[in-house]
């Protein structure tokens, strides 16, 4: 059970990879991962450390600071990039 946020987060990752690697849709593939990240935050953020199981790396603030910043990152870099034509 405490594996379940990250299997969740882990899950939308996938989602992600499989549109950017199956279906050629990187923008979107690229935005759904960040968005994994965002989850994962959230959950680390909402969650005690013994219901969030693996995403606990360090402390509540830190891990959640780290992975928020990637996932904005990424959205922000998947909906910034020119398409090629």
């Amino acid at each position: 059970m405490k594996e379940l946020p990250l299997a969740a987060a882990v899950a939308v990752a996938a989602l992600g990879l499989v549109l950017v690697a199956g279906f050629d849709r990187w923008r979107v593939g690229s935005g759904v991962i960040g968005l994994a990240f965002c989850l994962a935050a959230a959950l680390r953020l909402s969650l005690p450390a013994r219901q969030a199981g693996l995403l606990v790396v360090r402390s509540k603030g830190l891990d959640a600071a780290i992975l928020l910043t990637l996932g904005f990152a990424l959205v922000v870099l998947a909906n910034t990039l020119p398409t090629s034509s």
